[in-house]
């Protein structure tokens, strides 16, 4: 378990960034992300879907599954998940079921960002958790290897 003992949003995205950049290295679309409970960091991961050949490992889902383990409990009471990129329908449905408190994201996701950009899925009062949700914390660095990544992906500098 990693400690981190500034309890600061945007010490928590660095941390959820360098992620981000790991997933990049891996030849993944580099999103990051990090859960965190009382200002320490629980689990941190990226994006695994090709590594993993599992279409549900997006950052989110990798971490949630590693905090639950790590603490012997699906259920993820009191715990905030930072995340580069605006989180999906499918990572944010996860949330809701493991109860994480807060999500805190980075740059929207145009087409499939569940929270504000496509979708308000957490608008949604029949839900019995409320999750409270923050975006634009180093939102330009997170958009900004989103948009390097997939400029050499398609072979342009």
């Amino acid at each position: 378990m990693l400690k981190k003992s500034m309890n600061n949003d945007k010490a928590f995205m660095d941390v959820a960034l360098e992620n981000a950049r790991l997933a990049m290295t891996a030849g993944e679309v580099p999103i990051g992300a990090v859960l965190v409970r009382g200002g320490e960091i629980i689990a941190h991961g990226h994006n695994e879907p090709i590594l993993s050949c599992d279409p549900t490992a997006h950052a989110e889902i990798v971490v949630l599954r590693k905090a639950a383990i790590a603490e012997g409990n699906y259920r993820l009471v009191g715990s905030q998940l930072f995340v580069t990129i605006e989180p999906c329908i499918m990572c944010v449905g996860a949330m809701l079921h493991s109860r994480v408190s807060r999500i805190i994201f980075g740059a929207k996701e145009p087409r499939f960002g569940a929270l504000t950009s496509n979708m308000q899925i957490l608008d949604n009062m029949r839900f019995n958790h409320k999750i409270e949700w923050h975006g634009g914390v180093l939102a330009e660095q997170s958009s900004l290897l989103m948009h390097n990544f997939f400029q050499l992906k398609r072979g342009k500098k």
